[in-house]
């Protein structure tokens, strides 16, 4: 197996072989462009993302500076937002459903390294797909690390680490991020706390 279908594969491997490296660079190139061009360049910027990522929807809109591994990996539906500075290690499938948005900050890392530190020394590292749901909002500054399933219509506080996975419906928070509570038809009246629509 090359080292890169054994990334894809869940399975030990190296990431500075040639492949995997060239393929990085050619994505670092794409993403300078669009984090580089003008603001006001939307659909030539859109044009590079559709390039770089894997699948997008007709609708979406990723703020820059946005950053990612390989591009390919991350399969994003309609209505995707996500705001600044989002980072996407999409050594695996990052795989975002419909009407999702991500906060300022947000960063999807579907890679890691062993715990030991003779096979991270040997320069060991894996990857394990992310996949979030339809009609998720992730807040400002959360981290989704390998292997999580976020389910659908489901929010996650600010600042969370989320390192287990999260049901549909819920408010989830923390470090680790753990569930607050269900999302019911009564919340559907307020737009913030206690305030009415």
């Amino acid at each position: 197996m090359s080292e890169k279908e054994k990334m894809l594969a869940g399975k030990p491997y190296k990431s500075f072989e040639d492949e995997l490296f060239n393929e990085r660079q050619h994505a670092k190139d794409l993403i300078f462009q669009i984090n580089t061009l003008h603001p006001h360049k939307v659909d030539e910027r859109n044009k590079i993302l559709r390039t770089l990522l894997g699948i997008t929807g007709n609708n979406f809109h990723i703020e820059p500076p946005f950053y990612c591994d390989y591009g390919y990996n991350i399969l994003v539906g309609e209505n995707f937002y996500s705001n600044y500075n989002c980072t996407i290690l999409d050594c695996a499938l990052v795989t975002i459903g419909n009407n999702v948005l991500l906060g300022p900050n947000v960063a999807l890392y579907t890679a890691g390294h062993p715990i030991h530190q003779e096979p991270r020394d040997e320069a060991f590292e894996y990857a394990f797909p992310i996949t979030i749901g339809n009609s998720v909002w992730i807040g400002g500054n959360t981290v989704i690390n390998p292997g999580i399933i976020i389910g659908d219509n489901s929010v996650i506080g600010s600042g969370s680490v989320v390192n287990k996975n999260i049901p549909s419906n819920v408010i989830a928070v923390g470090n680790p991020c753990s569930v607050l509570r269900t999302i019911t038809e009564e919340d559907k009246q307020y737009y913030f706390k206690d305030l009415k629509f």
